[in-house]
């Protein structure tokens, strides 16, 4: 234990706040609350601690903490530093998870629509529906059954819609609003529960066309209730009431907790939320942490109600979400807490077994590939690669693996800034320098081994920035390819030699899903960027010289570096102007001099 943080835990308060953790970057890694900080802090360096805790406790070099007034601020101050920090061992929640509702529009001529941003307009919302499956498929229902209108905007003549009798025309025929309003009586009454009585209504329509020998109604009404009880009598878990409630349990082990949501609406079990997460903390206060941010800061709509298990602090709940919380303690409502706890306790088994599965999997990939290549155990692997676009402006990407899964925080773009023209050597050696100056520069971690997408001619370039102008000694790979662009060979020493790896082994689906990566965010960069218009030649900031000027100066002299370094009388042989060759050259020749003295200031 590093003497800074032993003084700290010496002085800390019994009282209630939050801690944040920080690595040796200052980077904050953790934060957490206590009902009492001088416990909670300090069980995190004394006593046992699982393997996952351990690798937290051995990135902390810093911690700093706030004292709150309450346990209700410290759960506040909590989610706010979660949110603001996004550190990297707290859990992860989607910010950007919504939902989706049926909507009946407020136009003249309604529709039945689904969609996921709720407006202050005249529109009626029904749901939400966390599953967008079921939203559709109850969509499809109604419109079988409900004629409203269906296209986004009037046409000039009845559709398919009108002759399979679900929709009544108003393109052709008049429709009144008191028919509209009729059908969204309907629809609302159906969406609020009342779909037993719409089936009954339809089993009499049913019987009477079949008593009046209408045969092919009959058979249309009875598919219609047949549709009803397959999309909305599937789920047979439901309240006697028609209040709308979120129903929570969790399960916790090994340092992992599940948490699952039961959605009900009008009474009826619609959907469920399932989140599997690491967790640091006391379990009831990440759970209680857990539900704040779920409403809070990833805007889940409120429910009327929110039922949670005894041990949760139903009290602190209700103070912070502004809801009516209830731990029921019996009845149905107890059976369905019962249950959402069951439910994560399952998730958690099976969760353990898919990390059990595939960490062995993962981590004896990264193992084999060691030993092929006679090195330590590569837990941090760093590759590149390099895209053009028709030849030009290119670009590199790097991604990072540790432990054999992808770190996407830790990915890097490089738009390259020296080369002129498709030079993969010089992009490639490049790339390298800038990356592992900045990593040495700012004492970041090293890779234990790098791959580039390539062959000897990358990989020389790659080792001779990193041997002759860093003196860094990392292992580095070449990533070649086959005809068909698929991973082809592992090249590896000095001279590169190909790697004997068994196709079907595990260590080479490594390094085809890292090759597969690289590749995938290095194109996705420069699909990006040319879809902004952001790549483009130093010749198109130039007043006067448009794409067709830009062609005729690139197909002649092949670079702006040879444009840079010809002179006026060459570029007017072209039949461009003088004003604008002299525009052109004055404008190169300032760009290369700020590049100069950027580099010589770095």
């Amino acid at each position: 234990m590093q003497d800074n943080i032993r003084e700290k835990l010496a002085v800390l308060p019994a009282q209630p706040g939050c801690y944040i953790m920080k690595d040796k970057h200052g980077t904050v890694i953790y934060v957490g609350k206590s009902k009492v900080l001088k416990n909670r802090v300090r069980s995190y360096f004394t006593g046992a601690n699982d393997a996952k805790t351990q690798r937290l406790v051995q990135e902390i070099v810093d911690f700093e903490y706030i004292v709150t007034s309450s346990e209700m601020e410290a759960l506040i101050l909590e989610m706010n530093l979660i949110k603001k920090y996004d550190p990297k061992y707290n859990v992860l929640l989607k910010d950007d998870k919504s939902y989706p509702y049926l909507k009946i529009t407020g136009e003249k001529h309604p529709r039945l629509i689904v969609t996921r941003k709720v407006k202050k307009d005249k529109g009626k919302y029904f749901g939400p529906y966390p599953n967008v499956i079921a939203a559709r498929e109850t969509k499809r229902l109604l419109d079988r059954l409900y004629p409203l209108r269906k296209c986004n905007t009037m046409p000039d003549r009845v559709c398919l819609y009108y002759h399979m009798h679900q929709c009544l025309g108003p393109c052709e025929y008049k429709v009144t609003d008191e028919q509209n309003r009729d059908i969204v009586n309907e629809i609302t009454r159906f969406l609020n529960g009342g779909h037993k009585e719409i089936k009954q209504d339809l089993k009499d329509k049913m019987q009477k066309a079949s008593e009046e020998l209408e045969f092919e109604r009959a058979k249309e009404l009875r598919d219609q209730i047949q549709h009803i009880e397959s999309v909305m009598e599937q789920q047979k878990m439901t309240l006697n009431d028609q209040v709308n409630r979120d129903i929570f349990g969790y399960a916790y082990d090994k340092g992992w907790m599940c948490v699952q949501v039961f959605f009900i609406r009008q009474g009826k079990l619609i959907e469920r939320d399932v989140s599997v997460f690491p967790f640091f903390d006391d379990a009831e206060e990440t759970f209680l942490s857990f539900i704040g941010r779920f409403y809070l800061h990833q805007n889940h709509p409120k429910p009327k109600q929110v039922l949670v298990p005894v041990g949760a602090d139903k009290d602190m709940l209700k103070e912070l979400l502004e809801l009516d919380v209830h731990i029921p303690m019996r009845g149905r409502k107890k059976e369905l807490v019962e249950l959402a706890m069951k439910n994560a306790q399952i998730a958690l088994e099976e969760k353990f077994s898919l990390i059990e599965r595939d960490e062995e999997r993962t981590i004896k990939a990264v193992e084999e590939l060691g030993e092929k290549l006679h090195i330590e155990t590569p837990h941090r692997i760093e590759a590149f690669d390099n895209s053009n676009i028709q030849g030009t402006d290119p670009v590199s990407a790097m991604v990072v693996f540790i432990d054999g899964r992808p770190e996407k925080k830790e990915y890097r773009k490089y738009k390259i800034r020296d080369v002129e023209g498709p030079d993969d050597y010089e992009t490639m050696r490049e790339v390298i320098r800038r990356r592992y100056k900045r990593v040495v520069k700012d004492g970041l971690p090293l890779p234990d081994l790098i791959f580039v997408d390539g062959g000897k001619g990358q990989m020389s370039a790659a080792m001779e920035v990193l041997e002759n102008e860093l003196g860094l000694d990392i292992p580095l790979c070449g990533l070649a390819k086959d005809e068909k662009h698929r991973t082809s060979e592992l090249l590896y020493g000095d001279p590169p030699q190909v790697v004997e790896m068994d196709r079907q082994s595990q260590e080479f689906y490594l390094i085809q899903r890292v090759q597969d990566e690289v590749h995938r965010f290095a194109i996705s960069f420069h699909r990006q960027l040319r879809g902004k218009g952001v790549i483009q030649s130093e010749l198109d900031q130039i007043p006067g010289v448009g794409e067709k000027r830009r062609r005729l100066l690139l197909r002649h002299f092949h670079s702006v570096q040879k444009i840079r370094e010809s002179s006026v009388e060459d570029i007017t042989k072209l039949g461009i102007p003088a004003n604008v060759a002299n525009t052109m050259l004055n404008h190169l020749r300032e760009k290369e001099a700020e590049k100069e003295l950027e580099q010589e200031e770095e």
